[in-house]
């Protein structure tokens, strides 16, 4: 594809499935947790596992990837954040609201908390051994942080988030993304992480505003522009990049790439940002 690094894909709800959750990803339906969390006895079936036992598949896997890559590209290693994990935890499959996870939260706070932190303790100890097995630089995605209020996304995402990237950033550079949460970009970039990444539905200069001047910004072409034809991804890349303007940017698209866009039109934004 031409890009400058390469990024392991490990489905994040590895994470509950070390933790002692069963996990099935049904083909058109996507993640089915049949067990979820409702009550404190559930959180009796899960605990905080040796990730070296749960979870050497994916240290494994970086091995193998770094191995392979010989130095081509640096190698970024992920986790989702624990908010979004609890969504999946909690509700026990997909959804546009996780109003399920949002009540249970509500309902039951200090309950909450407890799993949270689980979650935090078993990333903090997944994302260590993966850059312990080579992963250069790890990102935290928080896909559902948009769903929350500024005042419940410091509550009950970016306490964990915080702990977290004090636990790694040392050893390797962090990147956070919290899709939708734009309005803690200020408090997100006071975690000490190195970069913040931005989905489509906040301007660059804007985001900048919020985040400061001393952190580098990741994003935010929207995935579904890949469905354009390619001049139209040329022109709104070379848009994107000065929106942004020079340094303290890492070009890339404001969420997951989509299953439909074709391998071309995916090497035209890489190409269309390279040669600006």
């Amino acid at each position: 594809m031409g890009v400058d690094a390469a990024i392991l894909f490990s489905d994040i709800l590895v994470v509950p499935q070390a933790m002692g959750m069963e996990v099935q990803l049904i083909e058109k339906l996507g993640p089915l947790l049949p067990e979820p969390i409702k009550t404190k006895e559930d959180l009796t079936r899960i605990n905080v596992p040796d990730v070296q036992d749960n979870l050497h598949y994916v240290f494994d896997a970086i091995k193998l990837i770094k191995q392979e890559l010989n130095g081509r590209v640096p190698l970024i290693g992920f986790a989702g954040a624990p908010w979004t994990l609890l969504c999946y935890m909690v509700q026990g499959k997909g959804s546009k609201t996780f109003d399920e996870a949002k009540g249970f939260c509500y309902q039951n706070p200090e309950l909450a908390h407890v799993l949270l932190q689980m979650i935090t303790d078993t990333t903090i100890a997944y994302l260590k051994g993966q850059i312990a097995a080579g992963a250069d630089m790890v990102q935290v995605f928080d896909s559902w942080g948009g769903l929350l209020s500024k005042k419940d996304f410091e509550t009950f995402s970016l306490k964990y988030i915080r702990q977290i990237v004090a636990a790694i950033k040392d050893e390797a550079p962090t990147i956070v993304f919290a899709k939708g949460a734009w309005s803690s970009l200020n408090e997100m970039a006071a975690t000490g992480a190195h970069g913040l990444g931005i989905d489509w539905a906040i301007e660059p200069q804007m985001a900048r505003r919020f985040a400061g001047d001393n952190i580098t910004l990741q994003g935010n072409f929207d995935p579904a522009k890949l469905l354009s034809p390619i001049p139209v991804i040329q022109k709104e890349v070379k848009e994107m990049l000065a929106a942004f303007g020079p340094g303290k940017h890492i070009a890339n698209l404001g969420h997951g790439i989509l299953p439909n866009v074709s391998v071309d039109h995916a090497k035209a934004f890489v190409e269309a940002v390279k040669g600006n």
